[in-house]
């Protein structure tokens, strides 16, 4: 394997990641922006209508025929947060061209539909084409409803603008259903041509072996857009605030939900990943085995890191009768951490938890992307196995004092209305 970044142009990033076993190629388009209420679902929308057609595939059904056409190959839209930024993008894949019948250059038919998509959008007059526009709002719309009804994550979605307030990271990336519906063919139009010109763009390509016309085409195709792009900070933490916010919601739910967010301005993230891994991320963590198994207190307890804000979420599924104790227990368990209870056997199942995460990277050439598009968050470009090598070196004693500077910032409770 082999994996190369290089600047196409101020802020446009390209990197291609080659492993001779795969027989398809990957590439992904990625737009960074600033995360903001007014802005994310014209954003979303903007990116969205790029991959249902293009100019010269002016509808999702003619789009979808030529895709057919090249072997079943893909085209996806995504919209993601990552803490105080949105991540929207597209991803195309295709078999290489080696393995077309009639020997077919798909690697430039598949670039030249992405390039279409991109840089000649199915738009006039400054907007969107409104049929294929319509049919990409509504597909947002469901997906915002999806989000609410899906009452575990619409509670870590409340329980982020609770702990985030004030800051981008308390927004959806989908923007609300509200800001949403006022949307227009115009306004999505002119969020994607603004993304154009003012957004971080990281490029990535996966495949078997280098292909010269992909970072040339990008470079040409930038070469012709007025860039003015806006600085990021991929890393933003959150300042713990001086009094635990409580904030609680009633629903029509079986079952309650309490979500609670502890803040570190610990720079040691190796450490605080053992924290969180040890604390509550596998079946053998101490939330898991103590709060959920030995005491009953809740159908499910899970840790997960937001790094990027300096966070630990630990969200929970409770009787209401069972919130306070099990408030109380998932505290006494990080407790435990920072009093330095950790068995030898916990820290050996942290590792075999990076181990095995470390060693899926390179199963499929989105694994890859994904992988190596974090690194470049976090300013470290590194092989898992270099990674893998870091986690390793990190001591007790390091975790301990990783695990001592987390605070108890805020708690949302959502709370069951036939329970009153």
């Amino acid at each position: 394997m082999k994996y190369n970044r290089t600047e196409l142009a101020g802020n446009i990033g390209y990197s291609s990641v080659i492993d001779e076993k795969f027989k398809t190629s990957f590439l992904t388009v990625r737009f960074i922006t600033v995360l903001g209420k007014e802005t994310a679902a014209a954003n979303a929308l903007g990116i969205s209508a790029l991959s249902s057609s293009s100019r010269n595939y002016n509808s999702i059904a003619k789009l979808n025929e030529k895709l057919s056409a090249l072997y079943g190959a893909s085209l996806v839209s995504f919209t993601r947060k990552r803490g105080d930024i949105q991540i929207l993008g597209l991803s195309s894949s295709w078999i290489n061209s080696r393995f077309a019948i009639d020997g077919e250059d798909l690697d430039g038919e598949m670039l030249e539909l992405l390039r279409g998509c991109i840089f000649e959008p199915n738009a006039e007059g400054g907007e969107f084409e409104a049929d294929n526009f319509r049919i990409t709002k509504k597909d947002l719309l469901d997906r915002i409803d999806a989000e609410l009804n899906n009452k575990r994550g619409y509670a870590i979605s409340r329980a982020s603008e609770v702990a985030f307030k004030g800051e981008p990271a308390e927004n959806s990336c989908y923007g609300t259903k509200e800001t949403a519906e006022a949307v227009s063919a115009k306004d999505a139009f002119e969020a994607y041509s603004r993304l154009l010109e003012t957004a971080q763009i990281e490029i990535y390509y996966i495949s078997s072996e280098e292909n010269e016309r992909i970072p040339e085409m990008f470079r040409k195709a930038f070469a012709d857009v007025k860039r003015a792009p806006v600085k990021i900070e991929f890393e933003a933490k959150s300042p713990v605030k001086a009094e635990t916010a409580e904030v609680s919601d009633e629903f029509d739910v079986n079952q309650c939900k309490m979500v609670m967010n502890f803040k570190s301005d610990c720079t040691d993230k190796y450490a605080l990943k053992y924290v969180s891994t040890i604390f509550g991320e596998t079946p053998v963590s101490k939330l898991f085995v103590n709060v959920r198994e030995k005491l009953s207190l809740c159908y499910y307890c899970a840790c997960r890191p937001i790094t990027s804000k300096g966070t630990l979420m630990v969200d929970s599924g409770v009787e209401k009768d069972n919130i306070e104790k099990a408030k109380t227990e998932i505290l006494a368990q990080l407790d435990e951490i920072c009093n330095g209870n950790i068995t030898d056997d916990e820290i050996q199942s942290a590792v075999l938890s990076f181990e095995n995460a470390l060693s899926q990277i390179g199963d499929t050439p989105s694994s890859y992307e994904a992988y190596y598009f974090d690194r470049f968050c976090y300013g470290e470009i590194m092989s898992p196995a270099e990674q893998l090598a870091e986690y390793k070196a990190v001591t007790k004693e390091r975790i301990i004092e990783a695990a001592k500077t987390l605070k108890l910032d805020s708690v949302y409770l959502m709370l069951n209305k036939e329970a009153e």
